[in-house]
């Protein structure tokens, strides 16, 4: 059965990254929210193609593993793309080079469309689309063929999904670090412990990993 998933970063005070621009997509406080996720041996290899072996095990990894496993489809905002930086760029594919690490077709949300897809190496088509997250759901749910579909991001894409009842899961990767700025993460989500089970893990790295299941 498919399920509706989301991950995101949070600071110990409850921020994510904001801002950011060509040279530094995610925002200024993005590499301190991702430290120990970046050095996972699952994440230095699935997305930056380093297959020695390096990097850390654990809890962390078990987490970066379970982020690619079971997906079928995704869905993201159109300044996670990168359609806020280059927005007159017709040639724009994304941040993630000729074979983005997806794999399977990526539905962007944006005002622009409709735009032509994007076909990459590796099986990864962006489409593009201008429609009300329900509907959107409903045609990458049917592209998944049963896997499970993941709202990718940004914030404000997963909180709105959130928010309509539309995430089955929804896991926090809570760096031990204090941002003090940024978007806030739990914004209007309250009362998620009374629809979704909740369940904490420590992992070694001091992160602290919530996840809320329906």
């Amino acid at each position: 059965m498919t399920r509706v998933r989301t991950d995101l970063f949070s600071s110990l005070d409850g921020y994510t990254s904001a801002g950011g621009g060509p040279e530094n997509p995610m925002g200024e406080d993005w590499e301190p929210l991702t430290t120990a996720y970046v050095a996972t041996r699952t994440i230095r290899e699935r997305v930056f193609r380093d297959t020695s072996g390096a990097g850390t095990t654990g809890v962390d990894d078990a987490y970066a593993a379970a982020f690619f496993e079971g997906v079928g489809a995704e869905i993201m905002g159109a300044a996670m793309f990168g359609l806020h930086a280059f927005p007159d760029d017709p040639d724009w594919t994304g941040w993630w080079g000729e074979e983005p690490p997806f794999g399977f077709p990526v539905y962007v949300l944006t005002g622009t469309a409709p735009r032509p897809d994007v076909e990459m190496r590796g099986g990864t088509t962006f489409r593009f689309r201008d429609a009300a997250p329900e509907d959107v759901l409903a045609e990458a749910s049917e592209a998944a063929g049963g896997l499970d579909v993941r709202v990718g991001g940004g914030i404000s894409t997963a909180r709105a999904f959130v928010r309509a009842g539309l995430v089955d899961d929804l896991h926090v990767a809570i760096a031990p670090v204090l941002l003090d700025r940024g978007h806030r993460v739990w914004e209007d989500l309250r009362g998620l412990e009374r629809t979704h089970r909740m369940r904490t893990d420590v992992a070694e790295s001091g992160t602290i990993h919530v996840t809320f299941s329906r």
